[in-house]
């Protein structure tokens, strides 16, 4: 059987055996991945190594790779998006799964276990200021999972159809062409150990109109954040907002990762309530995260 050859328009390499936008090499990527929006975080989460490998920079993409407790640990940062968690993730699997000398997948899968630390916006009673979030479900706004094969096996989509009849939106109004994706399940019950909300997040393509918030630009569904915070399915509520955790989920199932995302709540939008200081309390969940992973 013929292995597939990934061409260089593909797959980008630099010049020193790194892949293009992480600027990372295969012998730098532990087989245990945080990932963090702010590249000010990665030193934050890497401030609790005990030893570090490397520190590399590129853009919005720093990443450590160091030793916490005898765990060989890499940490990550993306940048706000799921365009973004596309390029880390496709780079990432790349790094674990293809060989850069010949550009041929290599015999053996080498699986990943990431974990992405984020901030959110809460949107249920049960989701003040400071709760961690762990995203059993991810509603992706983003579009992005829609672009590869196998994203209807994938996703749930009885669910996606329920959420969309609820929303009302039909032709180009709101048409993200939402999808709906599970977290992995062993890497959840690790990670939360009954001290985090379990719940449904969605993944928004933008901070200010896509989450229902309204500056000079009035929204096209002014009821957006209303219906969604009533949307209800099998016991399923909608309990935060954020930018990352389906892209995450999504691609990481389509590769064969284990993937998951926990989030403090900066912000409750149902009783309009944040906290900018948030940056002093988050660094318990990234302790609860590096002990569990």
């Amino acid at each position: 059987m013929t292995k597939k050859y990934f061409a260089s328009s593909e797959l980008i390499i630099n010049e020193d055996g790194s892949v293009f936008h992480l600027h990372v090499k295969p012998e730098q990527l532990a087989d245990k991945v945080i990932l963090v929006g702010d590249p000010g975080r990665v030193s934050l989460v890497a401030s609790h190594f005990e030893e570090k490998e490397c520190e590399i920079e590129s853009r919005e993409f720093k990443t450590i790779t160091g030793t916490y407790k005898g765990k060989r640990i890499t940490v990550v940062s993306t940048g706000i998006g799921c365009d973004n968690i596309d390029i880390v993730m496709n780079e990432l699997d790349a790094l674990a799964n293809i060989d850069f000398t010949t550009r041929e997948e290599k015999e053996t899968f080498r699986q990943l276990e990431l974990v992405r630390i984020g901030t959110c916006g809460g949107l249920q009673p049960n989701t003040p200021v400071g709760t961690f979030i762990c995203s059993e479900k991810s509603i992706g706004f983003d579009g992005l999972l829609n672009f590869y094969a196998g994203r209807n096996e994938a996703c749930d989509l009885e669910f996606e159809n329920a959420f969309l009849a609820h929303m009302g939106w039909k032709g180009n109004l709101c048409a993200p062409a939402p999808y709906v994706i599970d977290a992995n399940q062993e890497l959840i019950n690790r990670i939360d150990h009954g001290d985090m909300v379990r719940g449904v997040t969605i993944a928004a393509g933008g901070f200010f109109g896509p989450q229902g918030r309204e500056l000079r630009i009035p929204l096209a569904d002014p009821d957006q954040n209303q219906k969604i915070e009533n949307f209800t399915y099998k016991g399923y509520k909608i309990t935060n907002f954020e930018m990352e955790s389906s892209a995450l989920a999504g691609l990481s199932k389509l590769m064969g990762h284990k993937a998951m995302t926990v989030c403090m709540v900066i912000a409750n939008r149902l009783i309009k309530e944040a906290n900018t200081g948030y940056k002093k309390t988050i660094d318990t969940l990234i302790e609860t995260v590096l002990n569990r992973i």
